[in-house]
């Protein structure tokens, strides 16, 4: 074919000259003349540039007939359109059901347990809630149903409005493991106990509450033991607590100190800079009571400075630190500044042997403040009355510095003790802010009335210029605990063995007809008697117990009118 005589077209096929065809060097002598052609053909120098038009691509490549036609075109109705906005509808309305229908439909389907009041139903003093159906209540349901009523010593009618069966074996008592109780981790230095309280020491196991101590080098002490508190999770407001108990140990064994004892909120056991100027006053007049020592600031009265015994101090204490002298506008709990507010202690017992006779019993309490002239209180048999005289005695302690125990001592069952029998102990409590002269303890071992206090047993002493003490109004919780210490007995390491149990079976806590409907009288926070936002205002002092002192915590006395001036 001629070569002149031949037109090429060009087409993704055709070869364009490039660097490799055409010679750059002298690689070839000799190169043939090019093509001739009729028409231009134009020369591309990659191949990729002579590429024919895709006819999908109309992007790059747009028909301006077609794309005419489709700009004058509608269609509401088209099939895709409508599945891309069904789709994002879903997407859409799932967002919003996953987010914000779940917790409304949740929150109607799966209600949660009606709380009645603060501090019942499952509603504790630090604001925990439980969240689980089989969280437990108020009142145990294992509790017999003819335990839950009973007619008081005063004739009362009472209901349950508390109790604790300890059937579920292998209960923790760490804090947060229970709505109700909290096992401290502390040494009880205010005492001078020789053991460590540690949480692994209590337990429930065979439908008993179980608290050991054993002989074991810990925190530099020899021993460790439990102690079990209810503070700021449930308190009650007067009624009759009851427990029953085998005591730890042997009765020919002395020097342990098993105890269950009740005690003001706004003093938390062991914390020693919350009980500072607060434990055991249970006072609400202004006058020397709240002083320092009990003494003005020249050491009078003399009864007062020479009121102890053997002609010593009557008082040690720093004075009423929430008085009813309190200045206005100070650093007080409530309701108001001129309410007389503290630390009251009723002991349901502490027991102990009686190494004269080799008889286990166990003194019944209420620790006070401010004192009697040398710690006498009125124990008359119409005012402080005793109700079995062969077993019960006025306790020959009656205080010291830093405390008057209003006491009694009684003999207990010898068999009761190690797991194998039990007894019940308690006290039935009354007081009235509007009639305070209504007000008594009656305290109750071996489930019978042991004696009786009342408002008069602890009168005005114009002797030491004091007034009324009263029958405790404040909200009291309940404290378990298994101690030893030489200044409450000497031990007799001879025949003590380790490890000591001691045995609760139950503890229940009943209050009158009227009384029991009241929320506030099972709450750590009563209106009358507010304890939750001077704890919260006052935290360093309730979370550490390594403080001793109130200074210690960071916080000053208010001023008492009297004594300071305003």
């Amino acid at each position: 074919m001629n070569a002149g005589a031949r037109v090429y077209a060009n087409s993704r096929f055709s070869n364009a000259p490039s660097e490799v065809s055409i010679g750059t060097s002298n690689e070839k002598t000799t190169t043939s003349a090019p093509i001739a052609a009729t028409t231009t053909v134009q020369q591309y120098p990659y191949m990729w540039d002579t590429k024919d038009p895709d006819l999908d691509d109309a992007l790059h490549n747009p028909d301006p007939v077609r794309d005419a036609a489709l700009d004058r075109s509608c269609a509401p109705f088209s099939s895709r359109g409508w599945i891309n906005a069904s789709a994002l509808f879903l997407i859409c309305a799932g967002i919003i059901v996953l987010f914000a229908g779940y917790p409304i439909i949740d929150h109607y389907v799966h209600q949660g347990p009606k709380i009645i009041g603060f501090n019942l139903g499952g509603i504790n003093g630090s604001g925990q809630v439980p969240e689980l159906t089989n969280f437990p209540q108020m009142i145990d349901s294992d509790t017999p149903d003819d335990a839950r009523t009973r007619t008081g010593y005063d004739g009362q009618s009472y209901s349950l409005v508390f109790s604790d069966e300890f059937n579920k074996d292998g209960r923790t008592f760490y804090p947060g493991d229970d709505p109700y109780w909290e096992a401290v981790d502390l040494h009880y230095w205010p005492t001078v106990d020789l053991e460590w309280y540690d949480p692994s020491a209590i337990t429930t196991q065979d439908g008993k509450l179980v608290i050991t101590m054993t002989e074991v080098r810990n925190h530099d002490l020899n021993f460790r033991s439990g102690m079990l508190q209810g503070w700021n999770k449930f308190c009650f407001t007067t009624g009759y607590i009851e427990v029953s108990v085998s005591m730890p140990g042997s009765p020919v064994a002395p020097g342990l100190w098993p105890a269950t004892w009740t005690m003001g909120n706004l003093g938390r056991a062991g914390y020693g800079a919350t009980t500072e100027g607060t434990w055991p006053y249970s006072y609400d007049s202004c006058d020397l009571g709240t002083f320092p020592n009990q003494t003005n600031a020249d050491h009078t009265p003399q009864a007062a400075a020479t009121g102890g015994e053997d002609g010593t101090p009557l008082s040690f204490m720093p004075g009423q630190k929430l008085s009813a002298c309190t200045c206005p506008d100070s650093d007080h709990p409530g309701p108001s500044v001129s309410k007389g507010r503290g630390v009251p202690e009723i002991d349901i017992f502490e027991a102990q042997i009686d190494v004269g006779r080799f008889v286990p019993e166990v003194s019944q309490s209420f620790q006070t403040a401010p004192y009697n002239y040398q710690y006498e209180f009125d124990n008359s048999s119409d005012v402080t009355p005793i109700y079995d005289t062969s077993i019960t005695k006025f306790n020959s302690y009656k205080g010291g510095v830093f405390q008057q125990a209003i006491s009694a001592v009684t003999d207990i069952d010898s068999t009761a003790y190690a797991g194998q029998k039990y007894a019940t102990y308690g006290y039935e409590w009354w007081s009235n802010p509007d009639k305070r002269d209504e007000g008594f303890i009656t305290w109750v071992a071996n489930g019978k009335k042991s004696w009786t206090m009342t408002a008069d047993t602890i009168g005005p002493d114009d002797t030491v210029q004091i007034s009324q003490r009263l029958v405790p109004e404040e909200p009291m919780y309940i404290i378990f605990n298994l101690g030893m210490s030489p200044g409450f007995q000497q031990q007799d390491f001879k025949h003590l063995t380790f490890p000591v149990q001691m045995f609760v079976d139950y503890v229940r806590v009943y209050q009158r007809d009227d009384v029991a409907g009241n929320a506030e009288a099972q709450s750590c926070n009563p209106s009358s008697y507010p304890t939750a936002d001077y704890i919260a205002n006052h935290n360093n002092a309730y979370s550490n117990p390594n403080l001793t002192t109130w200074d210690q915590a960071g916080y000053t006395y208010p001023r008492n009118s009297l004594y300071d001036g305003c």
